[in-house]
């Protein structure tokens, strides 16, 4: 088949639709992306980036096709909104040129803008190409359990905006089985939804099991490890709040990995607290230097804010976390926190609860370390059975190409 993958967000910026592509490119699929120019995470363009600067790429074999936008800045506001609604602009307006040729399928991948889709929708009308939505980021709840958005007006408009969008899908892909609700209520028909979660990444299967020289510099005693964005949606207070509950345990220590807007905050929060011996900053590191963190880690954590909308997602790294054979703590509430529970991998307790998320990481701090790589075991089987990459890509390979024999 001949795809086309419209994305916001692509090679170098680190996100899934990399390995997705590579996959199709290697089961012997024609693939092209259109894109934007790379600027996530830092809001910056990458060096020798620029609107007119390598607009066409060729990412081993996949040919990559790159329209100008605004780039997010501090990724705040009126600022992120010109990231989001510039690509759109600028891929409708640009796409038709750029994107020659026929394609049999057109892959949309939807984490936040929900606009990605529009370019999409203007494609398949031009190439009479199916379109599959992958949806990560559930719109307009997203917006308003983020806090980026209050107002009902708007909220109602970008739910106008994303029922037109479904009904111009052929397929919906979703994430976690708690969008299935929300997909459906726009009118989309549930007889085309398909369930397509995350997968584990293949630097993570195992991987720090399999660690031979672990990261250094770490400190001794009880680690917890979070890895990843450190944003309004993570819930960082309640994580500050646990660790001051347990402060008196000194070698009970909280390990964070990664970056965004609210890391700064973070860092002025534990001074303030003087949290400075109990939680630790490591800033942003490579999947390969994450692993080797997670080698030394006693538990992994995953926390989302209380909010009717997180409560339906699945954070993308529990996948990973799980493929690493580790105890998980999910501070989290509905389908996360259901998904933990069920593979047996580690202590869920409700999101926003700082004594619940104390107790969890008391619990397994005094449980056997027999127990604990259970846990790990467990989930990492759970993992395998649900989360391989091989075999979700190959039913959506499946059900591709179900559709284009019918078109």
């Amino acid at each position: 088949m001949n795809i086309l993958i419209v994305t916001q967000y692509f090679w170098p910026e680190n996100f899934r639709v990399n390995d997705l592509a590579l996959d199709l490119k290697q089961r012997g699929h024609s693939v092209t992306v259109l894109t934007g120019i790379p600027n996530y995470p830092d809001g910056r363009f990458f060096p020798g980036y620029g609107f007119f600067k390598r607009t066409t790429e060729d990412f081993s074999g996949i040919q990559v096709l790159r329209v100008p936008l605004v780039s997010r800045g501090k990724a705040k506001g009126l600022r992120l909104a010109l990231n989001y609604f510039s690509f759109a602009f600028f891929a409708s307006l640009l796409g038709p040129f750029y994107c020659k040729g026929n394609y049999d399928a057109i892959f949309v991948f939807e984490t936040s803008p929900v606009t990605v889709g529009l370019p999409a929708i203007l494609l398949k009308n031009i190439k009479k190409a199916p379109i599959f939505f992958w949806i990560l980021d559930l719109w307009p709840e997203n917006l308003s359990a983020t806090g980026a958005v209050s107002s009902p007006f708007i909220l109602g408009a970008v739910r106008r905006l994303v029922r037109f969008i479904y009904a111009n899908c052929d397929r919906i892909l979703i994430s976690s089985k708690g969008f299935l609700a929300q997909v459906t209520s726009l009118g989309f028909p549930q007889e085309n939804v398909r369930y397509f979660p995350n997968w584990a990444e293949d630097v993570y299967w195992r991987g720090a099991a399999g660690v031979t020289e672990p990261a250094e510099g770490l400190p001794e005693g009880f680690k917890i490890v979070f890895a990843g964005n450190i944003g309004a949606a993570q819930g960082f207070d309640t994580i500050l709040k646990a660790a001051a509950i347990l402060r008196e345990k000194p070698d009970i220590h909280w390990v964070i990995i990664g970056d965004g807007r609210l890391a700064q905050w973070v860092v002025g929060e534990i001074k303030n607290t003087k949290l400075e011996n109990n939680v630790h900053m490591l800033g942003r590191h490579t999947p390969e230097t994450v692993v080797k963190i997670f080698s030394t880690a006693d538990a992994l954590l995953v926390t989302l804010r209380p909010d009717p909308a997180f409560a339906l997602t699945v954070p993308g790294k529990i996948q990973s976390y799980l493929a690493c054979g580790k105890p998980i703590i999910a501070s989290l509430d509905g389908e996360g926190a259901r998904l933990v529970e069920e593979a047996g991998a580690g202590i869920a307790c409700p999101a926003g609860d700082a004594e619940a998320l104390a107790k969890a990481v008391l619990a397994l701090y005094n449980m056997p370390r027999e127990s604990r790589a259970e846990m790990g075991k467990k989930g990492f089987k759970f993992c395998k059975d649900n989360f391989s990459r091989d075999t979700l890509i190959g039913n959506l390979e499946a059900w591709m190409s179900e559709l284009v024999k019918k078109v």
